[in-house]
């Protein structure tokens, strides 16, 4: 059985503490995000975690679970969109400065896997895109890669640098050869044109990546459920 714990990592960037979940008690590790405003509970919860358990078992990988301030920033209706971004910039450098530092530290890596589903997925292409340097693979699953929708009639140039489909044009190919990257998706998902976008930016800029288009399943928890085992068993 997998050894999971829960911690709070405090956060001086965000000045507060930042739930985490990590299972297993080696391998190469994975920090996953939740899909949109869910718990850092919820992979496990929802079975993604148990669809890969055997690898975790194997000691081939550990799981990081951690928390995303997404009802205090982009889901948060109430908030200007300049608010938005400012917060969500400091997740993105807690994310940068502090948590990647303390699980390359744990296990002794040079860099880090990064996952979600759906807004888990943006959150990981986010990281990966922005952050070359400290990610070796990404699985973005039914992801999105653009929040203009969540910060209307605000021209802030954060928001450009925190939309992977608008930023990535101008990024320079030879930072990401090293990046093993998945874009999956299937013909019934909502996210499929989404999806196709970020893979034709890609290929514009010649960057390696799979876009994997699975068949006859919507955006739901039965399609990453599938996809995941693959794309770890795969690299992992």
């Amino acid at each position: 059985m997998a050894e999971i714990q829960h911690i709070q990592y405090y956060s001086n960037t965000l000045d507060r503490n930042i739930n985490v979940e990590i299972t297993g008690h080696w391998g190469y590790p994975i920090l996953l995000f939740p899909s949109s405003g869910g718990q850092y509970t919820q992979n496990n919860d929802f079975g993604l975690n148990q669809s890969v358990m055997h690898f975790i078992e194997q000691g081939r990988i550990k799981l990081y679970n951690v928390e995303t301030l997404d009802m205090l920033t982009f889901y948060d209706d109430h908030l200007q969109s300049e608010i938005k971004i400012q917060r969500y910039e400091l997740y993105m450098r807690f994310l940068q400065t502090e948590l990647i530092p303390y699980i390359q530290n744990q296990c002794n890596t040079e860099r880090i896997a990064v996952g979600g589903c759906s807004f888990g997925g943006y959150h990981a292409g986010n990281t990966a895109f922005r952050f070359p340097s400290l990610v070796s693979h990404l699985f973005s699953m039914s992801g999105v890669f653009n929040i203009r929708n969540f910060t209307p009639l605000s021209d802030d140039m954060a928001i450009y640098f925190n939309c992977p489909d608008e930023f990535m044009r101008n990024e320079e190919p030879w930072k990401y050869n090293h990046m093993e990257i998945v874009l999956s998706t299937s013909d019934w998902d909502s996210c499929r044109p989404k999806n196709l976008h970020m893979s034709h930016v890609l290929n514009e800029k010649g960057i390696h990546h799979w876009y994997d288009e699975k068949k006859w399943i919507e955006h739901d928890w039965p399609l990453w459920k599938m996809a995941f085992p693959e794309y770890v068993g795969r690299y992992f």
